[in-house]
């Protein structure tokens, strides 16, 4: 984190945070290979935390998107514990943006929609794959995947009823610019009611 450095004032920000961060999204898509590539924290039912990489695949004023199995071990904390963290981090611009908020499943025809724009390949793997469970062997899985394929051998592979999307409802964001010694801009959007109030954070 020390190759590149920058600033961000109050008047750099946009008043929704939704704007904001579609401003350096779009930002990001020119200057990295993988911006949509965000960290997301999990808590079990008994608060034990966990966090994996997964990819943002739409956002909007309702909130960010991503899709899993619902029998993986982040959907089964959510399930328990509807509650996520996001953290995005664009090396490139030395930029860093953080979701906190509520988590609910996308409707069945928005993930029925993104499932149909899936490669073939990855379709057939969300049948196969029972994310998160116990294999004995590589074997096992390519065995399991030989009979997807077979299954579905010249016609089109619908969504699987275990596997869609989950939306992360913000409740507030923080926008990180890397600054020289250390000394970063950090800016946080919290909702208040139908609105959102922005404060400046220390480094």
């Amino acid at each position: 984190m020390e190759d590149y450095e920058g600033s961000l004032s109050r008047a750099d920000l946009a008043a929704d945070p939704v704007e904001q961060f579609a401003a350096w999204f779009t930002e990001a898509q020119g200057a990295t290979a993988l911006p949509e590539a965000m960290a997301l924290a999990t808590a079990d039912e008994s608060g034990a935390p966990a966090v994996r990489l997964v990819l943002l695949k739409a956002f909007g004023p309702e909130g960010f998107d991503f899709y899993t199995d619902y029998r993986s071990d982040k959907a089964g904390d959510l399930e328990a514990n509807p509650r996520a963290a996001l953290a995005i981090w664009w090396k490139e611009l030395g930029r860093q943006v953080r979701v906190t908020g509520e988590v609910a499943r996308l409707p069945e025809s928005a993930s029925d929609l993104y499932f149909a724009s899936r490669p073939r390949g990855a379709q057939l793997g969300a049948w196969a794959s029972e994310q998160s469970s116990t294999l004995k062997d590589r074997a096992e899985l390519q065995g399991r995947l030989d009979d997807v394929m077979e299954r579905y051998e010249g016609r089109d592979v619908e969504r699987p009823p275990h596997w869609g999307g989950f939306r992360i409802a913000p409740e507030w964001i923080e926008f990180w610019q890397q600054g020289e010694a250390r000394l970063h801009d950090r800016f946080r959007y919290s909702r208040s009611a139908d609105d959102w109030s922005i404060e400046r954070l220390s480094p």
